[in-house]
């Protein structure tokens, strides 16, 4: 069991970070094992975003360098990857064409206007809610950074439980599609929401039920997204898991900056 949760840690990093971490094995079993640490490869992204977001400050920048700094280290830690696929999930949804054809249109290398448009709005969100808690001190911009980053690889988890096939017989999808089991799932979510909710709690006053509902508003948000997926493609992709983690990142956020 030690060996597997080391590999596992091995395959969250190794597939989500561009972190220089080497996948031994890839297989169904670390597949699963993998999937369930994704949140703690969230949490290294995380504060790594807490930490640059600190940075500029301290260097004497203003709030909205700082949610810029804050946003692109999760965005050069995935290479880009996970906006990529949120870009070409959109531009998959927004084509109208059947489910292959949507998938090869998302197997493309360019960008179309609705991944265009999807990418400007999104990191705009990210920022703007970034500028704004920074704004508020450097502890909110902070904690937000990290629940945002944690949030968006717990979908992925949820993602990847038993009941929701992939897209294609190759790729990620088909290699983590269905590795976890919905038990795992449940109490790895229950885990995580407690853990956003204790930190939300060393902001004082409603912290604890604000971050709690932050990450479970960009979950649901995420199932609700991956529920059109499945219906449009017929399951999951290695775009779609990009999707997935920025939409709930983005919905967390907005929700911390609300209220």
């Amino acid at each position: 069991m030690t060996s597997l949760n080391s590999h596992g840690l091995r395959f969250a990093f190794g597939t989500l970070t561009v972190l220089p971490v080497r996948v031994t094995r890839w297989d169904r079993p670390a597949a699963r094992s993998g999937m369930l640490c994704a949140p703690v490869a969230g949490l290294v992204v995380g504060l790594l975003a807490a930490a640059a977001g600190c940075l500029a400050l301290l260097l004497g920048s203003g709030p909205l360098l700082a949610a810029v700094a804050s946003a692109a280290v999760p965005a050069a830690l995935t290479r880009g990857l996970h906006l990529d696929g949120l870009a070409d999930t959109a531009d998959g949804l927004g084509s109208g064409r059947p489910a292959d054809d949507a998938l090869r249109i998302m197997k493309q290398s360019d960008i179309g206007p609705f991944g265009v448009i999807t990418l400007l709005f999104v990191l705009l969100a990210q920022v703007a809610v970034l500028q704004q808690l920074y704004g508020q001190g450097w502890a909110h911009g902070a904690l937000a950074a990290a629940v945002c980053a944690v949030t968006a690889r717990l979908a992925l988890t949820l993602a990847c439980r038993r009941g929701v096939p992939a897209a294609r017989p190759e790729g990620l999808g088909a290699a983590v599609a269905g590795t976890v089991t919905v038990r795992a799932a449940a109490v790895a979510g229950t885990v995580v929401v407690a853990a956003c909710a204790g930190a939300g709690a060393l902001l004082g006053g409603y912290g604890a039920l604000h971050h709690a509902v932050a990450v479970l508003a960009g979950l649901g948000v995420a199932q609700l997204l991956l529920r059109r997926c499945v219906r449009r493609f017929g399951g999951v992709t290695g775009d779609v898991f990009g999707a997935l983690a920025e939409t709930a990142a983005t919905a967390a956020g907005v929700v911390l900056a609300l209220g």
